[in-house]
């Protein structure tokens, strides 16, 4: 079950998570005389000490065209939020970047704060994803955008080239739906090709496949040609 963290809160605990001493204090007004005991409307508990084996980082473009990307995306990211052995990052962006990780845990809420529309500014995304790398060696950086940019391109580039130098694991994908090839700008991706990066378009049945094979280290490129994905080389 793993071993409890007192420094952290959890408050929908198992009953072996459960904090007594806070529990009791957080219920004491719901006290029923009649009866002499409290009823424990809010569990207050432990958290568990965890240690991810992989982090992943899920970097959204959410202008208008990448609409149905961005939905999938944090369907996406939700689940993977709640598996232990990966440590999962959302951030979203247009020319602001936006840090969602907290919402993982509520997709719902995830998914209204998306607020789609406006320009692009990749590199101000790229240049604050480097920043919460903290194991690079051991991250996954999914970038979703059609590489349209709005800013400084020749930054996104450098900073592109950085995250791949110092170990992180990039990934492109052009669009996640159903749609087939998408409109994107084919000179960023044949410049982020020509680092190593793999690029294509994913439809989101092959999502959790790709994820596993990112995770386990495969060539993402090779998988995405077996997988008859569409690809830029």
């Amino acid at each position: 079950m793993g071993s409890l963290n007192r420094s952290s809160r959890n408050h929908r605990p198992r009953h072996q998570e459960i904090n007594w001493h806070l529990t009791i204090l957080k219920n004491l007004k719901h006290y029923q005389p009649d009866y002499k005991t409290i009823i424990p409307e809010t569990r207050i508990g432990y958290g568990k000490k965890r240690r991810s084996l992989k982090d992943v980082i899920l970097c959204l473009d959410q202008s208008g065209s990448m609409g149905t990307s961005v939905i999938y995306s944090g369907i996406f990211g939700a689940v993977m939020a709640s598996l232990p052995a990966i440590q999962t990052k959302m951030v979203v962006f247009d020319t602001n970047v936006v840090d969602l990780t907290e919402e993982l845990t509520d997709p719902v809420e995830l998914l209204f704060g998306v607020q789609l529309g406006g320009g692009t500014d990749i590199q101000r995304a790229l240049t604050y994803c480097q920043q919460i790398v903290q194991r690079p060696n051991d991250t996954v950086l999914v970038l979703i955008t059609d590489l349209f940019e709005g800013g400084n391109q020749e930054e996104m580039r450098k900073r592109a080239k950085s995250l791949v130098e110092a170990g992180v694991q990039v990934i492109i994908l052009l669009a996640l739906n159903d749609d087939g090839a998408p409109s994107y700008d084919h000179g960023n991706a044949e410049y982020m090709a020509s680092l190593g990066i793999p690029i294509f378009a994913c439809t989101p049945d092959k999502f959790p496949d790709m994820m596993a094979a990112a995770l386990s280290k495969q060539d993402i490129a090779l998988w995405a040609a077996k997988e008859d994905l569409v690809t830029k080389k």
